[in-house]
């Protein structure tokens, strides 16, 4: 895409990590778009040297890269309140890489307005959830930027994109033999494809990076202390932490204990199942802990209410809608709702399990004079009559009149939802 007056061609941002689909792209954009390529590099936490990946792009082609540090603002924006949202996808998976892509695609806008770009460029493939995710964040904060997927458009296998970098000379470390595709952050890590697509093959050691292996991780367990803030974490074995050396100690602690491997069939955004592996030992740890707190501090309503939410929450981070009126809504919900939830939660570490052993808080509703059956009991055992009463009396009405009577014994005929395949 040349410029109307046939001067500097357009401008493109390409989300660029230095691996094999985004170095060809920027050569193939070059070819098939007649773009200018500014390649983009944040730092999230993925452990890559992000200067070095800004110069392997100026030597791929870029005509400019950026790089930058968004780890606090992943961790502040991002991470910490999907957990205090207590966002689990499906009930295990803590979102590390779907909480990344809308940051990236918002710092991706900022570049192209300052380049004066008139697309944006992002390598993911036309079978995942990451594509959606960037694409539709891409729509709602800037529509009028054209979107470039050169891995979905050209629909390569890995050879012949090898093929390629080999004509044009372009710098990659990939080869033939690479076995899986991996994505980290300090959230976690995901590992997928290769042996991993058969669901009944257990992963193979050389699967995991962060977590040891729980039958060969220390015989002696290890006890961790995190406090939280109002559902934010704050403090690590009683030293007040920011959130990126927070996260970063306890990956380091309970990946040494085992702690943080899921194996999970997921369903994905784009209608397919798919077995994925995830390390995550900080978020593990950190979601236990924070819903122990949770469950010291609020009220048996707002803990059942919020199971619904967080469920609502985590669908909505999997499936794109970061930068969404219902995320706001559920976002202001949660503030509320955690304005209570401040105190220590004690873990234990031990062979790939983490396990409550205490908790404590200022705000906790556990009240040991309520609870106890020793000296010192405040409960009023004498109301347990009537409330019994009045409580079962909707149950004992029924029974009286319809479950019990000759009439609540008759086989229930269920009709079925498929109609005739012909008219009567």
């Amino acid at each position: 895409m040349a410029s109307a007056s046939g001067g500097q061609r357009e401008k493109v941002v390409l989300a660029y990590s230095g691996g094999l689909d985004t170095s060809v792209a920027v050569k193939w954009i070059n070819e098939t778009y007649n773009m200018d390529v500014v390649a983009y590099t944040c730092d999230l936490g993925q452990g890559q040297d992000i200067e070095a990946i800004r110069q392997k792009a100026l030597r791929t082609g870029a005509i400019d890269a950026i790089a930058e540090d968004a780890r606090n603002l992943f961790v502040d924006y991002f991470a910490f309140p999907s957990l205090a949202a207590g966002a689990l996808y499906e009930g295990k998976y803590p979102l590390a890489t779907a909480l990344g892509r809308p940051l990236i695609a918002q710092l991706m806008v900022r570049v192209a307005r300052e380049h004066g770009a008139t697309a944006v460029a992002h390598g993911c493939t036309g079978k995942g959830n990451d594509q959606v995710r960037f694409d539709v964040t891409f729509q709602t904060l800037a529509p009028d930027l054209k979107i470039i997927a050169p891995v979905r458009e050209w629909k390569w296998t890995r050879t012949q994109e090898l093929e390629f970098a080999a004509k044009h000379g372009i710098e990659v470390e990939a080869t033939k033999k690479s076995i899986f595709s991996t994505d980290q952050n300090l959230w976690g890590r995901s590992i997928e494809a290769g042996i991993l697509e058969d669901p009944w093959v257990e992963p193979p050691p050389e699967t995991f990076q962060w977590t040891a292996d729980p039958a060969t991780a220390p015989d002696q367990a290890e006890e961790v202390e995190i406090t939280f803030d109002r559902g934010r974490p704050v403090g690590l074995n009683g030293r007040e932490l920011d959130g990126v050396e927070l996260i970063n100690e306890l990956n380091a602690i309970a990946g040494r204990h085992g702690v943080g491997r899921i194996d999970h069939i997921e369903n994905r955004l784009v209608g397919i199942k798919s077995r994925e592996i995830y390390e995550a030992p900080a978020a593990v740890v950190l979601h236990e802990a924070h819903r122990e707190i949770e469950f010291l501090t609020l009220s048996k309503e707002s803990l059942r209410f919020k199971t619904q939410v967080s469920q609502t929450y985590a669908d909505l981070i999997y499936n794109g809608l970061w930068f969404s009126q219902l995320h706001q809504d559920l976002m202001a919900f949660t503030v509320s709702n955690q304005q209570y939830v401040s105190g220590t939660a004690r873990i234990k570490l031990f062979k790939g399990h983490a396990q409550i052993v205490g908790r404590k808080s200022e705000h906790s509703l556990y009240r040991h004079e309520l609870a106890t059956y020793e000296e010192g009991d405040q409960y009023d055992a004498s109301a347990a009559l009537g409330f019994i009463k009045i409580h079962g009396l909707g149950q004992t009405t029924q029974a009286k009149h319809q479950l019990l009577t000759g009439e609540g014994s008759r086989r229930l005929e269920l009709p079925s939802i498929i109609p005739p395949s012909r008219a009567e």
